[in-house]
């Protein structure tokens, strides 16, 4: 096992809820978020990174405050969700070191990007509760991730110095010329496998796809050997990722990092839509959850 020490474990804490499971709204999307907030090219070039600011500070606001923690990234979102108080003292923070977007090799791979400047010590100096770095992986093709393993081991011994709590992301993508029925039955391998190159790199908490079934879920379970893990919802509808969640949870997941398919029809250019909808959609959806993961998940105890 990975294990975090205490300053670490002490971050992890602060992004669960009370029942001790990680619960963390995600919002640090830019190019997604503004294809949500607009239809077309040419007005989503239009939107600023201070309207996308303002749109991670009312999901901030309105819905992370009734979960554990918020992702956000720092382009667009920190300082100023901590400098402007819109973040209650008791909702984690944790700051994504992942530039939007990737570059393609000539073969079709994706090499993973970092923002310029954010360490580790930059996002304790943000206020950051800890980081998170998402990196694509095809573990199937070893040639295709030498550059975001790279990045991955240099992201996590930097944290490791600095002892402070990192939340390691990979996702999976389909190769040029291979079939979705191909990529489909690839999948839970890639995931599983995934999440194996991130351990060997010594990721003390990951944040992954949902593997695909009960069995593929416990099998990340035992590979895990005791490292967390959380499903994202990579944008599925509600429904089907409230799923997922009971699949994850009761094979041994340790909570959830969720975005769109929390708020992804819920936030709009008109600010007082949002809020209304976060707060009427958004917020129940965190609760049903909620519920899920309070059905499988004890909170650990400490000895008497």
């Amino acid at each position: 096992m990975n294990a975090m020490t205490t300053a670490e474990l002490r971050g992890y804490q602060q992004i669960c809820g009370h029942d001790g499971a990680m619960m963390v709204i995600a919002c640090d999307q830019r190019g997604g978020m503004r294809q949500v907030l607009a239809d077309t090219p040419e007005a989503q070039a239009k939107i600023g990174n201070d309207v996308l600011g303002d749109t991670k500070a009312d999901i901030a606001r309105y819905l992370a405050v009734e979960a554990g923690g918020v992702l956000v990234d720092p382009v667009c979102a920190v300082p100023q969700i901590v400098d402007s108080w819109t973040l209650p003292r008791n909702t984690g923070l944790l700051i994504g070191l992942d530039a939007s977007g990737f570059d393609v090799t000539p073969e079709g791979y994706r090499l993973s990007k970092l923002v310029d400047g954010i360490t580790a010590r930059r996002v304790r100096e943000l206020g950051g509760t800890g980081g998170k770095i998402m990196v694509y992986l095809r573990a199937d093709r070893p040639e295709a991730n030498a550059h975001n393993i790279e990045i991955l081991k240099s992201c996590i011994e930097d944290f490791v110095r600095e002892d402070l709590f990192l939340v390691v992301e990979f996702l999976t993508y389909r190769l040029e010329g291979e079939t979705k029925e191909a990529y489909e039955a690839a999948l839970p391998g890639l995931i599983v496998e995934g999440s194996r190159i991130c351990l060997d790199l010594g990721s003390k908490v990951l944040k992954i796809p949902y593997p695909g079934s009960d069995e593929t879920c416990a099998a990340v379970t035992k590979l895990c050997a005791g490292v967390p893990w959380a499903v994202l919802s990579a944008g599925v509808d509600h429904s089907t990722f409230l799923g997922q969640v009971e699949s994850a949870m009761k094979n041994g997941a340790s909570g959830v990092i969720a975005g769109r398919s929390l708020w992804k029809d819920c936030i709009s250019l008109d600010r007082a839509v949002t809020k209304q909808r976060l707060q009427e959609v958004a917020v129940p959806r965190l609760r049903e959850l909620q519920a899920i993961i309070g059905k499988y998940f004890a909170a650990p105890r400490a000895a008497a």
